[in-house]
């Protein structure tokens, strides 16, 4: 059961046809909330499978393309928060270097859309810890741990045709320019590569990852871990700014092989060196402020169980 103050209010989240928006409005029910879920595509392409029948009733599908303004204001009516990940258009999936308008003019209308809805009191941004990690190798500040503070160097990007972490980073300086001048209060969750059960190799947020392997940045965060952070940083009251989110780093060759044998099962790996099998690579993303605030929140987790 949601916490009292939370009970019946009315949240939005967009995209919800994607497996974090989906998984979002099955626990955002389930917590008491009364949801506005809105797609880009069709409505039945909202699968919701956890859903009970007395739940549906709090539930309201919307038809919402982030670049039809109207339709985004909308499904945000009458809502006292939007979560907003983006999901890339049917006819535009893969991440390229067009992707990047794309994404920064959704996230721009999606964010000037809650700045004109008067009841909007909270909007938690889905970025990626891409939009931190990525830099110059030879820079300075190679000598510290990467953190919130951190963005992604947008010019290493494009060199480097890192599309993903260009579009998350650019669309998110977006959404965190438009949101201080409309004054919005908004957070970002900016997680690591999800786990889910049709990875493969060529999902975007791997390119790369090798070198962020080899840097200490390679983390990944599981579905649960990320939807239990969304709904975690919208309840607190005192959360700002961004939450770096991921619950393991890969910084050993066993991670690294379970992982290779997950994104290409029919490959064989090579057997490695005496160095390679026991080489430790130090951790160098933090997420100690995510984890601050998710000890109260797992304590009630538990005490709901």
């Amino acid at each position: 059961m949601a916490p009292a103050s939370f009970h019946h209010e009315k949240v939005c989240v967009m995209d919800a046809s994607g497996r974090l928006g989906s998984t979002l409005v099955e626990r955002l029910l389930e917590r008491g909330y009364i949801v506005h879920a809105a797609v880009q595509g069709h409505v039945d392409d909202l699968k919701l499978n956890g859903v009970a029948t007395e739940r549906e009733k709090k539930l309201k599908i919307f038809h919402a393309d982030p670049f039809d303004y109207q339709s985004i204001t909308d499904a945000l009516k009458g809502c006292s928060g939007l979560f907003y990940a983006f999901e890339p258009p049917q006819d535009h999936p893969a991440y390229d270097e067009y992707m990047v308008e794309v994404e920064v003019r959704a996230a721009h209308n999606v964010v000037e859309a809650c700045a004109r809805t008067e009841t909007i009191d909270k909007v938690v941004f889905t970025s990626s810890a891409t939009a931190v990690l990525w830099r110059d190798n030879n820079s300075q500040s190679l000598a510290s741990d990467l953190d919130e503070r951190h963005w992604s160097d947008v010019n290493f990007c494009r060199k480097f045709k890192l599309w993903h972490a260009l579009s998350k980073t650019v669309a998110e300086k977006t959404a965190w320019a438009l949101a201080m001048d409309r004054d919005i209060n908004m957070v970002s969750i900016n997680g690591g590569l999800l786990m889910e059960p049709h990875l493969s190799i060529t999902h975007p947020y791997l390119k790369g990852a090798a070198e962020m392997y080899e840097c200490g940045t390679f983390v990944t965060v599981d579905l649960q871990f990320l939807v239990d952070a969304h709904i975690c940083v919208f309840e607190d009251v005192s959360s700002y700014g961004r939450y770096l989110c991921f619950n393991h780093a890969i910084t050993n060759h066993e991670d690294a092989v379970h992982l290779a044998r997950l994104l290409t099962p029919y490959s064989p790996s090579p057997p490695p060196s005496y160095e390679e099998a026991n080489l430790i690579i130090q951790q160098r993303l933090s997420n100690k402020k995510l984890n601050k605030v998710m000890v109260d929140f797992e304590s009630e987790l538990l005490l709901e169980d």
